[in-house]
């Protein structure tokens, strides 16, 4: 970055390669940039590939209102070999005989895709982020520690079956998968290959979308003069705008309600908008106050 050039403040949207951490990614961009102010939205495995959400400077504030959203994967679950991580990246712990495999039908693994679509209990991988007792349950894995996680609730709205392939190993189903925030595709794939008995884990795992961010539209090298999306654009694409004025900015920016203002939520596609002056800058986001509006959280000012 140039001398003297104001911090880079904005989104940038990269095509995280595989065989790297997304704290390499972060890593990456804070050289690219020249900043330390990097954050990302939603970890990737090195295994997997595909859209990872950088926030930059003051825009860094919008990835907690990224990281929430629904995503699109394409995997492949490999049927008839189970690993201790339920990923390529793990020991094989079980290998279903020929014999078993062969009696899976292609009803069977509809039925068991079926079974595993829509609103579902999930217990995520052992080998995940998950903090337990303060520490990520991958070190507690891979330290010899037994480590026990709770079911939680996640949605998958689509598990979509593209593809069947007879390997040497298994069988490969190609899937596409549209799911809420916190799904672990690895689970599907584990989950998958127990209901069918012959068990399951991911051979590969590429995420295209987050919200309304498609990984076509990302960067594959990170460089000084990367594309950052602008915070207004990004915030008003995933929460919806709210025109304020100036005088309701400054407002706004100094803790300062807008009476009467929950009126204008009507309509909005969410309850916590992006309130954007007659410049085109973000001011912060709004949410309702009883019959009034305040900032949730204030862009700093003179901010894109």
């Amino acid at each position: 970055m140039p001398e003297n050039a104001p911090a880079p403040s904005g989104i940038l949207l990269v095509d995280k390669p595989g065989g790297i951490t997304s704290h390499d990614v972060v890593a990456r961009a804070r050289r690219a940039l020249g900043t330390r102010k990097i954050g990302h939205a939603g970890t990737l495995d090195p295994m997997a590939t595909g859209l990872l959400i950088l926030g930059a400077g003051p825009a860094t504030r919008l990835l907690t209102y990224i990281v929430g959203l629904d995503k699109t994967y394409e995997a492949t679950i490999r049927l008839g070999v189970s690993t201790d991580s339920d990923d390529a990246d793990g020991a094989v712990t079980a290998r279903a005989d020929a014999a078993a495999l062969a009696a899976v039908t292609p009803a069977d693994v509809s039925a068991g895709i079926g079974r595993l679509t829509g609103e579902i209990s999930q217990v995520p991988s052992t080998v995940s982020a998950i903090k337990v007792g303060g520490k990520r349950a991958y070190d507690l894995a891979r330290a010899g520690e037994e480590v026990v996680l709770k079911s939680r609730v996640v949605t998958v709205s689509r598990f979509a079956l593209e593809r069947v392939r007879t390997v040497d190993a298994g069988l490969d189903l190609d899937v596409v998968v549209d799911c809420s925030s916190g799904t672990y595709i690895r689970a599907l794939a584990r989950d998958l290959g127990a209901d069918l008995g012959v068990g399951g884990h991911l051979t590969a795992l590429r995420r295209t979308r987050i919200g309304p961010f498609e990984v076509s539209d990302a960067v594959t090298e990170i460089a000084s003069d990367a594309p950052l999306r602008a915070p207004a654009e990004v915030a008003a694409a995933v929460l919806g705008a709210l025109p304020v004025t100036l005088d309701e900015a400054r407002d706004l920016r100094h803790g300062k309600r807008l009476v009467g203002g929950a009126a204008r939520l009507e309509g909005l596609r969410t309850a916590t908008p992006a309130a954007i002056d007659p410049k085109g800058r973000l001011v912060g986001i709004v949410e309702r106050r009883g019959a009034d509006l305040k900032s949730a959280m204030n862009m700093a000012e003179g901010a894109p």
